[in-house]
């Protein structure tokens, strides 16, 4: 995490320097992105940047938790809805996920890039995951109260099948559409037509499984 001597500086030249940095992730994974070029670009010494930061990794630390922080709140903003099946509330999410995106487009990127490499540290995955499967377990109890979800289901059993799926659903979808449909401008490809149907199926095979179904 950044440095007290980074958030002493004047808001105007920390976001300045964020900035330059987070387009540095963005455009570069972890081993390629320069600090050099980061400072280069800022118009400060080399030595500055280690009164703000230990080194490159915390940085890159810092702009992860960030982008993390940025798309918790977003979320937040975006409560289960009563009305709402648990289902049609998953979908909500991922339009959600899509704004982030739209929004935030260098921190989507910085996050694509560490996903597509694999180069998220350790902590933060198990972070992420406890995170997850909380948010799940309590969106399932929910969904039970409201009759949306099976009350034979094991809750805890059921929060580890959704936050298990979507924690690896971007990493299955990029391998699968990277190919074919690389945006090319930055976003990731998650946020296309071809992503939107995949995540309808998977929304539709936990609701109604796979089990062939009995012809009328």
């Amino acid at each position: 995490m950044p440095k007290q001597t980074f958030f002493n500086l004047p808001a105007e030249k920390r976001e300045n320097f964020l900035n330059i940095a987070l387009a540095e992730f963005a455009e570069n994974d972890f081993q390629s992105a320069s600090i050099s070029r980061i400072v280069a670009t800022a118009g400060i010494a080399k030595g500055s940047f280690y009164q703000y930061f230990e080194n490159k990794e915390d940085l890159y630390r810092y702009l992860l938790a960030l982008g993390a922080q940025e798309k918790a709140a977003l979320f937040k903003a975006s409560p289960p809805d009563p009305a709402l099946s648990v289902f049609d509330y998953l979908r909500q999410l991922m339009r959600a996920g899509v704004t982030f995106e739209l929004n935030n487009p260098l921190l989507s990127q910085i996050g694509y890039r560490a996903v597509k490499t694999d180069s998220l540290p350790p902590e933060f995955l198990a972070q992420a995951r406890a995170g997850s499967h909380a948010f799940f377990a309590e969106l399932v109890a929910q969904a039970k109260n409201q009759g949306s979800i099976d009350t034979a289901v094991d809750e805890d059993l059921a929060a580890f099948v959704f936050s298990t799926l979507f924690t690896e659903l971007g990493r299955y979808m990029m391998g699968r559409l990277v190919d074919d449909e690389e945006p090319g401008d930055g976003r990731s490809p998650l946020n296309s037509p071809a992503a939107e149907i995949l995540v309808g199926q998977l929304l539709h095979i936990l609701e109604f499984g796979m089990g062939q179904k009995e012809q009328s």
